[in-house]
């Protein structure tokens, strides 16, 4: 009867404790132990010295690809067991390799995969020989190094792809209507700091406990993020692209690779100018109309079976039938 008692005891005992510790915690989140920088200054985020510089080695670069002067290069980020993705892009959307008379290349970015993960039938050296679309550098592919994977990205391009007019970072998950994108660039007024994708303006950090977006306020210390480009996808013209990456040497990576990139931006004093056409880029998946995919560039969070049919129903003969 004790015994029993004394249980109850202490199960009260933990959930007051229980109880107690999810109070302080929302407490701390809410109302920090120190003041919410509410006045912005990116060059908080800045050092003068370059120590920042990334020196993983590349172990698949691709870099014969771009000696054509291509008019758009799309990198796409994926993960190494995201063979099906990549294939799908492969033979939708990735498959027609010139839209309008402009050339256009696509490449899948990587880091490098866990034991599991490499010991897969076709290894990304395979996928490399077979299709020449690999890029990797030798950090660890996961959740937590995405801003290491797109300063990759922006690296490979400096350094292998300049002679491009423009460059888009998209992912695995995401539909990109081909057509429709070189053509928004071709009416686009070309400038060095051109930049376009969704635009997230007056996000706010979230402080909660929900730990794939926390951010604690010793990583970022202030009350709202920049301007910023959803990582769904943005266009930029290469030759901003280049000073990004230069910039990203003194600025140290940050939890959120698209945030990261709007630090950096910030720092540069690039102007953020949001599309007028508020129906081309869906940060989340949205319901498939053909009339909407016709007209829009890109949409988040489609699976490999989903874009395979999405692009026959596009692309069949049928559903040529006029869109209002």
């Amino acid at each position: 009867m004790k015994t029993v008692k004394a249980l109850k005891c202490f199960k009260l005992f933990l959930c007051i404790l229980t109880i107690i510790s999810v109070m302080l915690m929302a407490w701390h989140a809410i109302f920090p132990s120190h003041a919410v920088l509410e006045h912005i200054d990116w060059l908080y985020f800045y050092n003068h010295e370059p120590i920042y510089k990334q020196t993983f080695l590349f172990t698949l670069r691709e870099r014969l690809k771009c000696k054509d002067n291509p008019f758009l290069v799309i990198l796409v980020s994926s993960s190494p067991s995201g063979v099906k993705a990549r294939q799908a892009i492969r033979i939708t959307w990735g498959s027609q390799k010139s839209w309008w008379g402009k050339q256009v290349l696509i490449f899948f970015l990587l880091g490098k995969g866990t034991e599991q993960e490499e010991a897969t039938a076709l290894t990304l050296e395979d996928e490399s020989i077979l299709y020449g679309d690999i890029i990797q550098q030798d950090f660890l592919d996961s959740y937590n190094n995405l801003t290491l994977k797109t300063i990759m990205a922006f690296r490979w391009v400096t350094e292998f792809c300049s002679s491009a007019q423009y460059v888009m970072k998209s992912d695995e998950d995401v539909f990109i209507n081909m057509g429709n994108l070189v053509k928004f660039l071709l009416n686009t007024n070309a400038s060095e700091n051109f930049m376009s994708g969704y635009p997230l303006i007056e996000n706010y950090p979230h402080r909660g406990f929900h730990k794939k977006t926390y951010i604690s306020y010793d990583e970022y210390p202030f009350k709202v993020y920049p301007p910023y480009w959803s990582g769904l996808g943005y266009i930029l013209d290469v030759r901003l692209a280049r000073r990004v990456y230069e910039m990203m040497s003194h600025v140290k990576p940050f939890k959120f690779e698209d945030v990261y990139v709007g630090i950096c931006l910030g720092i540069l004093g690039v102007e953020f100018l949001v599309p007028e056409d508020a129906e081309l880029f869906f940060l989340y998946r949205i319901k498939f109309d053909i009339c909407r995919y016709k007209h829009l560039i890109a949409v988040h969070g489609i699976s490999p079976q989903e874009m395979i049919m999405y692009w026959q129903t596009i692309t069949r003969e049928s559903t040529s039938l006029p869109c209002h």
